[in-house]
């Protein structure tokens, strides 16, 4: 296992859509255990592999102590009934919060190690987890969801940093 450095803001490898992942050998494991052992940090709440320079359509998350793996995920289920508009960060665009709208409840269905299919679904922190972190494999990051004023604010904040 490798604890792994994460890609900022206008790496390409953020902004390209994650390969659908057809056979899971040592290096689909071994990213595994890296996206695991980067995610077991305390203030992190979850991974996708482009965040560490991996194309493939894998995250981990780390959720009041529960900390777990989902391959090819995808969201097969979103309740607006109610929904969180809360700050949100991202480990790849770093010291900003922005408040960002989410489904209050998500459910995604992928696979284990094993090819096993298997769901992972929650509310308020885990559903906005799973809505994030397919999008990274989407090739996007939470600052394309933000309504014009806050996307302004963000990318100002960006270039006053450098990014």
């Amino acid at each position: 296992m490798a604890y792994r450095d994460i890609r900022i803001i206008g790496d390409p490898v953020l902004r390209t859509e994650c390969a659908w992942i057809t056979d899971i050998d040592d290096s689909v494991k071994s990213l595994v255990e890296d996206l695991l052992e980067t995610v077991d940090e305390d203030g992190r709440a979850g991974l996708a592999a482009n965040q560490i320079g991996v194309g493939l359509r894998a995250f981990s998350w780390n959720i009041d102590g529960e900390i777990g793996y989902i391959l090819n995920p995808r969201l097969d289920e979103l309740i607006w009934d109610e929904y969180q508009d809360g700050d949100e960060g991202c480990l790849s665009v770093p010291g900003l919060w922005f408040p960002t709208k989410r489904a209050w409840y998500a459910r995604a269905t992928g696979i284990d190690l094993d090819g096993k299919e298997i769901v992972v679904e929650g509310e308020a922190l885990m559903g906005r987890c799973l809505q994030h972190e397919c999008d990274h494999l989407e090739g996007h990051l939470y600052l394309d969801r933000l309504d014009r004023k806050n996307r302004a604010r963000a990318m100002k904040q960006l270039r006053e940093q450098g990014l």
